[in-house]
């Protein structure tokens, strides 16, 4: 049965790439949400953005953040990260930055947004925890191939080692 995911992501500049990670079959995603659509949520405040990532967010067994460029600079995904680490969900990094977007471009890699999560009281960041997978290969179709054959195993480890922390 396929794991059913929050995938976590900087809409305007990786949407193209982390459609592309989406489709992979072997995963379970929250509906997408269009750019007017998300628009309309954004409009309501604050509480708006929250109710629609706790509901996104139910049913889900790990966070996968779709790492590229900016990724670590959204307020929102920061959110979603410390949300899903602390409703008991397994949160892994996937950098996406090898992929194409619409133009065939690849992006530059980004900071690791797990860095930006710390632990209360502490210095301590989930970045020390929680896994940011670099996918191996040399270009896109490599780093898809990558992907695909390894983010089931990346997020039962991430799902892992939440259960244990």
């Amino acid at each position: 049965m396929a794991r059913r995911v929050f995938f976590s992501f900087h809409f305007a500049n990786d949407f193209w790439r982390t459609q592309q990670v989406r489709n992979i079959n072997s995963l379970e995603g929250q509906a997408l949400c269009s750019a007017n659509d998300w628009e309309e949520v954004k409009r309501k405040g604050d509480e708006s953005i929250e109710k629609w990532i706790g509901d996104q967010m139910q049913g889900k067994t790990c966070v996968v953040v779709l790492v590229g460029a900016e990724t670590a600079n959204r307020p929102w995904i920061i959110h979603e990260i410390s949300k899903g680490w602390n409703d008991k969900r397994g949160v892994l990094g996937i950098r996406i930055d090898k992929l194409l977007d619409t133009k065939s471009r690849p992006s530059a890699a980004g900071m690791n947004p797990l860095s930006k999560v710390t632990f209360t009281g502490t210095t301590r960041t989930l970045a020390e925890v929680a896994p940011l997978k670099v996918p191996s290969g040399a270009d896109s179709k490599a780093v898809y191939a990558s992907i695909t054959n390894n983010i089931e195993a990346w997020i039962e480890e991430a799902i892992r080692i939440r259960a244990s922390n």
